[in-house]
């Protein structure tokens, strides 16, 4: 592990560096797959799936039969956990619906604005060694609670053509309406441009690795919205004597075992804190199953030792985690003052990992410095507001003559003709 001391601000930008490709290392591939899947349709996908997942999936839409027979092989002990995470998620989420705003702006001129649901909705949930399927819950509730019309969610296969039961589970108990067996780039040009099978979606939502984030992001270029940009995982701790050391390591390893490539940071302003944190990661990294890809994380992380609470707040500030756990004596500080966070997790008994699953917030979330201007995934992310009004003869003469003077003065006559003819035919 990196430690690194007092560093001066000049040098933040580079300590805080994310490890990750930048878009032009990858972009031309993506741009490829696409180009591929928009005009060959599923037999690109297909060909894709072979060469990346190393399967050949003849069927790619999941059956009902498939789906009864994951939801037989998952323990109850298991769906039980899974329905806890579904009502909280529910709660938390249901909490967040607004009613429609009425103002009457002027005698006569009333304005109003609704919420409708995003009426086609694409969640891409990641498979391989590690099956998300707490994101299956943490996109499906909300859209479903939004009233999102059609849900269509995409998952690589593994070797033998399947879909991780667990996220079949998911997915029936949220309501899907389609799921497919696909991932990856192809996976979210199917669902931009769409295929015989995949269905053209409005929006896509879901996190993945760099290739997956950019096709997303190359997404945008065709009409489609996507959640953010969001991708490898990141965490980051501020803690002082107050803390825990055991549990600051269980922390850090827990988003360092997502990937390679994910990102855990401590800021202290305690140097024996980091020493012991040290020591403690060390200690629980030997006996984790994800050793060797928590370790490559490690290996990138940082240790940052700070003099004082409003020095660590303004580097936290700078970097705008994604997670961001508070364990220090002082939490009301950084609770008060933080400005850039995606999730913000307080208290020695708040670990990361319970956004992850079961709490209720939502755990897809702004990544590599974009919680300074996106949100987290939330009811409204799957709501588009609409603006009405309704103008009365009364109220077409109150504000006609403003509307008037403004059309003439930008040099837009037709503008100013709409009101002209209606206050003569009122005046007439």
């Amino acid at each position: 592990m990196n430690k690194i001391y007092n560093p001066k601000p000049e040098t933040w930008s580079a300590i805080l560096e994310r490890p990750t490709k930048t878009v032009d290392d990858i972009e031309s591939t993506v741009k490829g797959i696409f180009k591929e899947v928009q005009s060959k349709g599923d037999f690109a996908v297909a060909k894709y799936t072979s060469l990346f997942d190393g399967v050949s999936v003849p069927v790619l839409e999941v059956s009902q039969t498939e789906i009864a027979t994951a939801i037989a092989m998952i323990s109850k002990e298991l769906k039980d956990a899974i329905q806890l995470a579904k009502s909280n998620i529910e709660k938390f989420h249901a909490a967040q619906k607004t009613n429609p705003i009425t103002v009457e702006t002027t005698d006569g001129v009333n304005c109003w604005q609704e919420k409708r649901p995003i009426q086609k909705i694409g969640l891409y949930i990641p498979g391989g060694t590690a099956p998300l399927f707490s994101t299956v819950l943490m996109l499906a509730v909300p859209a479903k609670l939004a009233g999102c019309r059609e849900i269509v969610l995409c998952s690589p296969p593994d070797k033998q053509g399947n879909i991780n039961p667990a996220i079949l589970y998911a997915a029936y108990l949220c309501g899907v309406t389609k799921i497919l067996k696909v991932g990856g780039i192809q996976a979210i040009a199917g669902m931009t441009f769409g295929t015989e099978l995949i269905p053209k979606v409005y929006k896509i939502f879901g996190p993945g690795n760099q290739f997956v984030t950019v096709a997303k992001q190359l997404a945008t270029q065709f009409g489609v919205a996507i959640d953010m940009p969001a991708g490898p995982s990141e965490l980051l701790i501020v803690a002082d004597d107050t803390a825990v050391p055991a549990f600051i390591a269980s922390d850090l390893l827990s988003q360092a075992e997502h990937g390679t490539d994910s990102q855990v940071i401590l800021v202290s302003t305690s140097k024996e804190l980091i020493d012991e944190v040290e020591k403690e990661v060390q200690t629980q990294l030997e006996v984790l199953p994800r050793k060797e890809i928590a370790q490559k994380a490690i290996d990138n992380s940082k240790l940052i030792y700070v003099e004082n609470d409003a020095v660590a707040l303004e580097l936290i500030d700078e970097y705008g985690p994604e997670h961001f756990i508070i364990c220090t004596k002082d939490e009301d500080f950084y609770v008060n003052n933080i400005g850039n966070a995606g999730s913000v997790f307080i208290g020695n008994y708040t670990p990361e990992s319970a956004g992850d699953y079961a709490s209720g917030t939502n755990h897809t979330l702004p990544t590599n410095g974009y919680a300074k201007n996106y949100s987290g995934v939330n009811l409204d992310s799957f709501l588009k507001s609409m603006t009405f009004q309704k103008i009365s003869p009364k109220g077409i003469q109150n504000i006609g003559p403003a509307i008037e003077l403004m059309a003439e003065a930008e040099g837009l006559q037709a503008h100013k003709n709409a009101v002209t003819l209606r206050l003569k035919d009122l005046k007439n």
